[in-house]
């Protein structure tokens, strides 16, 4: 390790702290700069989300076990909730139950200030990471690279010269104004219009809740509505619904509760009429997933990358936004290792980058295109992938081997095309056909699909 290197993280979400974690094996000075400071609970001004349910898909459990062993164990010690996908919770997908299986992935469960308190006090611990409060407020460079930033803070304005800067402030970055001023080329956008609206309440949990076993509920439909409730630290639930195309879901108690009665799930509107709540309801506004990039990866400026949110944010419904940022630092990871912090670092980071991205905006950006009311480009190619993706919903109702791919591959473990092989397609097609026909599977004798578990359609009295 070079000892007089030094790199600079604007940002300490999610995807700055799992950067600065990367960083700290390459540099020997890592500064993290967070404009909303460091709250003790882990709850920052500038992330109003983060009073929302948060889902951390397995992919990216995995890798930040990988870059800090034992934060499974950590947060299950904390209190957050750890479960296998399919097997102790319940997803609804296009409006019908996934049968019960056997996938293979842990759900871990916690709101998002849990996960950030603990990843915080990790990376704090690390030698050479220091986190600073301090805003952003521009880079100093030309268009060919960034040799520092301007941050305010407690003293002012202070220029920090560095080697590197990782931008990970999120949807807000203001990454394409600061390189424009310096000449740079900014990246690219690409912008869906979603206009998603939820609303979120927290709910004492009640013991032998959902049998007692399940600890999870995810619920999309076909009417851009959709819903969660999970079982987070201090034994409670935590439920959001969501609605897009300005459906959004009222905060008001009644409001609150009609509007979960009207989705597919009937297991969140039996957990909040017979669960005290802790709380009013909250709102919050997602207006559109956008994706940054490069067309010509060269033009890149040297010494600056966007890392997380600030590169690509996704619609929330699919909760992909911390697993797709946990990708994207081992892809920084895997560079640093073979290549170093060099001059062709940018080109080879968002080349790494983009396959991740690539996967995930593919099964985002489909499944909002989905939705007539949505603009966006509508190939044939995406009217063909949406209409096999329905015939994957509903042959999951009744079919735990598609319902077991489905979850893998939305989890980002197994690539899409494990729901094209010969095989899969052949039960997808046999199996996935009109809900009527799903129906008629529920049938006894030679080659029958087994009916789903009751309690897709009946909650539990408990």
């Amino acid at each position: 390790m070079n000892e007089t290197r030094h790199a600079v993280v604007l940002g300490a979400g999610i995807a700055g702290l799992l950067a600065a974690r990367v960083l700290a094996d390459h540099f020997a000075r890592v500064t993290v700069f967070e404009r909303d400071g460091f709250d003790a609970e882990g709850m920052r001004k500038g992330v109003p989300q983060a009073r929302h349910l948060h889902g951390l898909l397995d992919r990216g459990r995995t890798i930040i076990e990988e870059l800090f062993p034992g934060f499974t164990d950590e947060m299950t010690a904390r209190g957050a909730t750890r479960a296998e996908a399919l097997v102790a919770t319940r997803w609804y997908v296009g409006g019908l139950r996934a049968a019960p299986a056997s996938t293979g992935l842990t759900s871990l469960i916690a709101t998002r200030p849990l996960l950030e308190s603990v990843l915080r006090a990790r990376t704090a611990a690390l030698p050479g990471v220091r986190l600073v409060a301090g805003t952003a407020r521009g880079l100093v460079g030309d268009r060919r690279g960034v040799r520092a930033v301007s941050v305010s803070g407690d003293s002012g304005v202070e220029t920090h010269a560095t080697d590197l800067v990782i931008d990970a402030t999120g949807r807000g970055s203001r990454a394409s104004v600061w390189l424009t001023a310096l000449g740079a080329e900014p990246p690219g956008e690409q912008k869906l219009d979603v206009d998603l609206g939820y609303a979120s309440r927290f709910y004492r949990r009640v013991e032998g809740q959902l049998d007692g076993h399940a600890s999870v509920i995810i619920s999309t439909g076909g009417n851009g509505r959709g819903g969660g409730a999970v079982r987070v630290e201090g034994d409670r639930w935590h439920v959001t619904l969501a609605g897009i195309l300005g459906d959004h879901p009222p905060t008001d108690p009644d409001g609150f509760t009609r509007f979960a009665a009207t989705l597919a799930a009937p297991d969140i509107l039996h957990l909040i009429t017979r669960s005290e709540p802790l709380g009013d309801a909250v709102p919050h506004r997602f207006r559109a997933p956008v994706r940054k990039s490069y067309p010509r990866a060269a033009v890149a400026p040297q010494g600056f990358l966007l890392l997380g949110d600030a590169l690509c944010s996704f619609n929330p419904l699919y909760a992909q936004g911390m697993a797709v940022a946990a990708q994207q630092a081992a892809a920084l990871r895997a560079c640093l290792r073979t290549g170093g912090p060099t001059l062709d670092l940018p080109a080879r980071f968002y080349a790494a980058a983009d396959k991740a991205l690539d996967v995930a905006w593919q099964l985002s950006a489909g499944a909002d295109l989905a939705h007539p009311g949505v603009t966006g480009p509508r190939t044939v190619r995406t009217r063909l992938t949406n209409a096999y993706v329905a015939r994957v919903h509903r042959a999951a109702h009744v079919d735990p081997q598609v319902s077991r791919t489905f979850l893998r591959v939305a989890n980002l473990v197994e690539p899409p095309t494990a729901l094209l092989q010969p095989l899969m397609a052949g039960r997808v097609l046999l199996r996935g056909r009109s809900r009527a026909d799903v129906s008629s599977l529920h049938r006894t004798g030679p080659g029958a699909v087994p009916a789903p578990d009751p309690r897709s359609r009946i909650p539990s009295d408990r």
